[in-house]
């Protein structure tokens, strides 16, 4: 019998979605949560528990498991669908068109501003330094920038830039670079001078301001002595 109801409920949501109410949009988002059970009931008492669909998608866990009939498993799932929800309404701050520090300065300030972890950002440029795209890596260790090396020559591999910029952000604090963000600096610098792509800046973003390696001077000490060209010239003499 339920699987006829969910059948006719489905081939609304395809052929007429606007004339579904909150309660039968609700009850068919939990198809997935309870595959056997109806959930029609359950729809209706979550409506008139927080007053709307929208207010149900912004329930915290434990509200939600307060409603009798949703489980651990349930809750968890509305929860989710209410963070998608959420962080699909936010505005993502438009991609300067090229590289200058100036342009990605308050680019990665609205960026990162609330992030809860650290990632590390690679941009491709192409050889008017355009941003070609960018690919975002969850930071290995915490307190500091740290990704796979093979990962980021697959990205040099895939993408093909004629130069990078690298991005990372600390959660809290000063956007003062680390010993170990020297050291993962110096590891692009390799990588980069390994497919001769060259590495125009690696940017630190804080909730205390922005730091850039190439206007500090830091990078350029940082490629004279790790780029390969360099590396090479000084085994030679």
């Amino acid at each position: 019998m339920h699987e006829g109801h969910r059948q006719r409920m489905l081939e609304r949501l395809e052929s007429a979605e606007g004339s579904l109410q909150e309660h039968e949009l609700l009850e068919i988002l939990l198809f997935n949560a309870i595959p056997r059970k109806n959930t029609n009931e359950l729809a209706h008492r979550l409506l008139s528990t927080f007053g709307s669909l929208r207010a149900v998608l912004g329930a915290e866990m434990a509200e939600l498991k307060a409603v009798p009939g949703v489980g651990e498993s349930t809750a968890a799932y509305l929860r989710i669908i209410g963070i998608f929800y959420a962080r699909a309404q936010l505005k993502e701050p438009e991609l300067p068109s090229a590289f200058s520090f100036a342009a990605f300065r308050p680019f990665l300030i609205e960026r990162f501003e609330g992030a809860r972890e650290e990632y590390v950002e690679l941009y491709s440029l192409d050889g008017k330094d355009c941003v070609k795209n960018v690919r975002r890596f969850s930071s290995e260790k915490s307190f500091q920038a740290s990704v796979d090396p093979k990962e980021i020559s697959r990205f040099l591999v895939e993408a093909k830039p004629a130069a990078m910029v690298a991005v990372h952000n600390h959660i809290t604090g000063p956007a003062t670079p680390s010993r170990e963000d020297d050291d993962f600096t110096a590891q692009l610098e390799i990588l980069c001078s390994m497919h001769n792509v060259s590495l125009r800046d690696h940017i630190i973003c804080s909730p205390e301001g922005v730091y850039s390696y190439f206007l500090s001077g830091k990078l350029n000490e940082l490629s004279a002595r790790y780029s390969i060209g360099n590396v090479l010239g000084r085994e030679e003499k």
